[in-house]
């Protein structure tokens, strides 16, 4: 039954980007975030889905006339530059056979996304691809939720199968950048039963991410609440509400995992901290002697121990500095973007929207920014969508800005040739 439900979705989702091929921009996102064949229990888990809605949107985009220029942002060409600074490391890689193959990973993610840029030519378009990612991480971080509310938080939550944030720690992180993306929708819908349902879902989804049992993530959920807050216009309402329910928490959360949180105040004494910290120091001697090339993909088995456990030693150790600092660059740009763009549009009548979309996905991006401190997920295609969304909500705002500003000088200019011809009568 599974089965056949996922091929008539992914049929449909086919024919709505042969219609309309903006509508694959949203497709992919739902099979990229969601996965939603890997559910499924029989041929369709297997079926390559994504490749097949990849190649539909390739033929809709070649033939559609509402595709919109690359937009002329610095980001985009830093992007493509690291791209293939990821190429030229991979030829001198410890791992020639593992490195092609996760250079050929990170190509498959990469592509798909310029056409984000190319389709998405409109704040409206823009508007459902960020529902479209926001549910598709919260449909399964909600049923995860209850799961958890049901077991009492004693298992842990996982994400879909099939995805880069399947795994517990990782989820987590993925659902917390989410989060800010529904608080966006709810500000932006007109319509009040869809605000209901995100007032139900982002409790559920917060209990999800404390199932996971991450320590990570209970930091990432610390720096969240205090930006979220800070944005809030009912501040006064939900500090009450923050206060109870931290004072419940130990009546539903098992003491195992307060046990587990407070391992982060004995980091010494927990194995797991320490070869972490053991990696990214072996990672940063290692780059230091190689500051142009690093290690490569997959590097971590030739350099040290374990996995690299962070996003920001994952980057300067596979691929050197010069990719470190091109990476970061894209991420504090991006954050200093969505800071500055806001005091442009401030008190310019109709672009308010600017305020709420540059402070959710600041929101989002600085979820990511601490959540991968201890996991290693710098190639994460929500990383590098959030950067993308943000380039397109530049070019919107600027272009509607430029627009309003022009219909103002036309009436200062109406109401000053009017004076001038008044006064000459």
């Amino acid at each position: 039954m599974r089965d056949i439900a996922v091929l008539i979705f992914l049929a449909a989702c086919i024919i709505a980007s042969l219609r309309c091929a903006w509508h694959g921009v949203l497709a992919l996102a739902i099979f990229s975030y969601l996965n939603p064949h890997a559910f499924a229990w029989g041929f369709v888990r297997s079926l390559p889905a994504f490749q097949i809605l990849f190649l539909v949107v390739v033929l809709t985009t070649i033939m559609s006339k509402e595709r919109q220029p690359i937009p002329k942002d610095w980001r985009v060409p830093v992007f493509i530059t690291l791209w293939f600074y990821f190429l030229l490391t991979t030829t001198q890689a410890y791992f020639p056979a593992d490195a092609w193959a996760k250079l050929w990973f990170v190509t498959k993610i990469f592509i798909p996304l310029f056409f984000t840029l190319i389709l998405i030519n409109t704040r409206e378009k823009l508007y459902y691809l960020i529902v479209t990612i926001a549910c598709s991480i919260g449909f399964v971080a909600t049923k995860g939720g209850l799961f958890a509310l049901k077991s009492g938080f004693a298992h842990r939550v996982y994400g879909p199968p099939g995805t880069q944030f399947y795994e517990n720690n990782a989820f987590a992180i993925a659902v917390l950048i989410a989060i800010p993306m529904m608080l966006l929708w709810y500000r932006e819908t007109p319509r009040q039963w869809i605000r209901y349902g995100i007032i139900a879902a982002i409790p559920l989804m917060l209990a999800s991410a404390i199932s996971s049992w991450s320590r990570g993530a209970f930091l990432t959920m610390g720096v969240l609440t205090i930006v979220l807050l800070w944005h809030s216009k009912r501040k006064i309402l939900i500090l009450p509400i923050l206060i109870g329910a931290i004072a419940m928490a130990p009546r539903f959360l098992p003491e195992e995992w307060f046990g587990r949180m407070d391992t982060l105040n004995t980091y010494q004494e927990d194995q797991s901290a320490m070869s972490r910290i053991q990696a990214w120091t072996d990672g940063w001697n290692h780059t230091l002697q190689h500051p142009f090339m690093g290690s490569g993909f997959e590097g971590w088995r030739w350099v040290t121990q374990r996995d690299w456990h962070s996003a920001y030693v994952e980057m300067f150790s596979e691929h050197g500095f010069i990719a470190f600092a091109l990476w970061l660059s894209l991420i504090l740009g991006t954050l200093f973007s969505l800071t500055s763009l806001p005091r442009k549009t401030k008190n310019i009548e109709g672009m308010e929207w600017v305020d709420n979309y540059c402070y959710m996905l600041r929101a989002s991006l600085i979820a990511y920014m601490v959540g991968t401190l201890f996991l290693g997920l710098s190639y994460w295609d929500i990383l590098y969508h959030i950067i993308f969304i943000a380039v397109l909500i530049k070019q919107f705002a600027l272009r509607e800005l430029a627009e309003k500003t022009g219909q103002q000088s036309l009436k200062r200019k109406s109401i000053t040739n009017k004076s001038v011809m008044g006064i000459s009568t």
